[in-house]
């Protein structure tokens, strides 16, 4: 008997110590007085995790008051995981987010803590992002989100065979397309395009939305509430791109191959002009060398959106409005977005900044330095499509962007399903 109760014994003596370990655990970090912080972002490649855990290391040397607990998901799947979360209790204090609707939507769900008096109260904070950074991120002239990076689109071109034919960089796209005529006229494919991915059409799109359509029109379609999409400039946009193809200035087989293949084409000198994002310049310049320029998309005559607008858009954090620590949440924004760790984000990864003057021809490469000041220049960003519109719009375009560039459906019956949905959508958020 006596063996079983010294048994009975053991036996609750482990379980409370498991107990008392579990309870430790869980509130070790409120017993020692620690916050903490969780921290979700979207970077847990080997090329970039780094970044992100020795930034955190630093900062809770120098906050020993804070633990930041750090989670990484990559693109897709954070889409999903943002979408759970919103609807739920376990927020992270942190979060990434691309800029445009998809930051609006966590503020129309008041799920985004207001950062515009944390940035009011700290004016070199505030002034030392490039303020085209800054914007995206703004709704009803209130911030939302910190960016993190600055991305944008550009033409890139083979030197060797724009020289062949004495072709310079177009400025109109008039001067685009008769530039596009004569290098098909040569034997040339003028461009690469890999829209296995339908993004990458996507980005064309964006740019020439933008061109066609007055912003305020523009903006006024974009947000869900009031979204109409009846404008002609959207149909001339879509046809301006379905030509691209139809004429043969495209790839053979655009929707089989992916933007990746496209990269090892133009690298091949398969083709003269390749759209990719100025985060890619490096990779361009490691395949050529030198031999290749950049150019933006070229304004367009007709169009009555403003031509100075840059095809991109910043991503970065917003700040849950559920945190109960606003001030070490700010304080982490902060120290991740100091002049010393974009420095770092720009030498390390090749990330081009928002923080004003880390991108240079010290820190980065020429190009990609030069492609930040025409950025700074620019009048304003044409977001990316996909993520500036209500995610049923976007998928609407999404889902019908091959269809278009195969010619089995016609702008003008793509838009009307856009103008369906955007209706339908009105009907959901009022």
């Amino acid at each position: 008997m006596r063996r079983k109760i010294n048994v009975l014994l053991a036996v609750l003596m482990v379980f409370a110590l498991v107990l008392t370990g579990c309870s430790s655990s869980s509130s070790s970090n409120e017993e020692s007085g620690k916050v903490v912080l969780k921290f979700l972002h979207k970077w847990p490649q080997p090329e970039y995790a780094p970044y992100f855990e020795e930034v955190v290391e630093a900062f809770e040397k120098e906050n020993p008051d804070i633990t930041i607990k750090m989670e990484a998901v990559a693109d897709e799947p954070i889409k999903d995981k943002l979408r759970v979360i919103l609807g739920g209790n376990e927020v992270p204090d942190i979060m990434f987010s691309w800029s445009g609707e998809f930051a609006r939507k966590f503020v129309r769900a008041n799920a985004a803590l207001d950062l515009t008096p944390y940035l009011n109260e700290d004016p070199a904070w505030k002034n030392s992002f490039i303020p085209a950074s800054l914007q995206p991120f703004i709704s009803d002239e209130i911030n939302y989100g910190i960016p993190l990076r600055f991305n944008g689109k550009f033409f890139v071109y083979n030197k060797k065979i724009f020289d062949k034919y004495q072709l310079q960089a177009p400025t109109t796209w008039d001067e685009f397309i008769q530039l596009l005529d004569t290098l098909k006229k040569g034997g040339e494919t003028p461009i690469i395009l890999g829209n296995q991915g339908p993004w990458a059409a996507i980005h064309y799109l964006t740019g020439l939305n933008q061109k066609m359509v007055a912003q305020d029109v523009r903006m006024k379609d974009y947000n869900p509430k009031s979204g109409e999409f009846t404008d002609p400039g959207y149909i001339t946009a879509m046809q301006m791109l379905a030509d691209l193809n139809k004429k043969g200035y495209f790839m053979k087989n655009v929707n089989s191959s992916s933007h990746d293949m496209g990269q090892q084409l133009f690298a091949a000198g398969k083709g003269a002009i390749f759209y990719v994002e100025l985060e890619e310049f490096q990779t361009i310049e490691n395949n050529m060398k030198g031999n290749w320029g950049f150019f933006p998309m070229p304004s367009i005559a007709d169009g009555k959106g403003s031509q100075s607008f840059i095809t991109g858009a910043p991503d970065g954090f917003i700040v849950s409005s559920k945190t109960k620590h606003p001030k070490e949440a700010i304080k982490f924004l902060k120290y991740l977005t100091s002049k010393d760790n974009a420095l770092k984000l720009v030498e390390q990864i090749g990330w081009p900044s928002p923080i004003d003057g880390a991108t240079n021809q010290d820190t980065a490469l020429k190009e990609v330095a030069e492609g930040v000041e025409v950025m700074k220049k620019a009048e304003g960003m044409a977001e990316w499509l996909d993520t500036d519109v209500h995610a049923k719009v976007a998928d609407v375009y999404l889902s019908n962007i091959q269809l278009l560039l195969d010619g089995s459906k016609s702008p003008e019956e793509i838009i009307k399903d856009v103008q369906d949905v955007a209706k339908q959508v009105q009907s959901e958020v009022e």
